[in-house]
């Protein structure tokens, strides 16, 4: 079974009064079939804990590890990550000018498949999965992120989702700003790939609103850098009714992150 497996992870970024410690000993473990809710006040550290697993310069793993089907994850480039299985929406998808959203999911597919799948198979699979996150087939020739709005651009992070099948999909606020309609349409879009059994989500937010759509089989709080509670959806159903203050209060402002 798929598992990713994070033990006593610690992360600081560079700042200009010397390195800074975001993450303080986060362990977690995900196995396929299972969505893992994140759930923190802003700066809480919930996104460095996202853009460490996947890779990204800018956070330091000090100590601890990350280890994805038995292999290092902290040993692997970026691309090897992804072709391994890892996936991450992120909260703010960039734009890539000169890169169509078709020949970049093709490209991707090919990647992480090892061959180019069939082209008129691909072309009917990337408009039936337009179809279901209710995109216009035409945004498939216009330029990744270029002009979306920011409903469009979660959309095409889980047409990303359904075209790739990774083993493991980090969800960084994929609800952030959107409005109902779209909230649902990217919470159907990440249940039918749970509904394969194959993937292990986690989703990190800071509402309960999404987890009235997606279901989580354990529920996170996120503070200060670590994690101080876990339950499962009952605990969201508490955090909605009394928010975070008792966990802040308890971590103590020497103890808050900042990213």
């Amino acid at each position: 079974m798929t598992t990713l497996e994070i033990r006593d992870l610690h992360v600081s970024v560079d700042t200009e009064d010397g390195p800074k410690e975001i993450l303080k000993g986060v362990t977690l473990t995900i196995k396929a079939g299972e969505t893992h809710a994140i759930m923190g006040p802003n700066g809480s550290g919930k996104s460095t804990l996202a853009y460490s697993i996947a890779g990204h310069p800018k956070y330091k793993v000090t100590s601890g590890s990350v280890t994805f089907d038995g292999r290092d994850v902290l040993a692997m480039k970026v691309d090897e990550r992804a072709r391994a299985g890892l996936f991450l929406a992120m909260q703010y998808p960039v734009e890539v000018p000169g890169v169509s959203v078709s020949n970049f999911l093709r490209s991707a597919k090919t990647a992480i498949a090892g061959e180019a799948p069939k082209l008129r198979t691909w072309v009917k699979d990337v408009n039936t999965a337009m179809e279901r996150v209710k995109m216009d087939t035409a945004f498939a020739q216009r330029n990744v992120n270029e002009g979306f709005s920011g409903g469009e651009k979660k959309r095409h992070e889980i047409l990303q989702l359904e075209l790739l099948q990774p083993k493991i999909a980090i969800l960084d606020e994929t609800d952030s700003g959107l409005d109902i309609d779209a909230l649902k349409v990217v919470s159907e879009g990440v249940n039918r790939v749970k509904a394969g059994g194959e993937t292990g989500v986690l989703l990190i937010t800071h509402y309960t609103r999404i987890l009235r759509y997606i279901q989580p089989d354990f529920v996170h709080v996120f503070v200060g850098g670590r994690i101080v509670e876990e339950g499962g959806p009952e605990l969201a159903d508490l955090l909605e009714a009394e928010g975070y203050d008792k966990w802040v209060k308890g971590a103590g402002p020497a103890k808050a992150a900042d990213a």
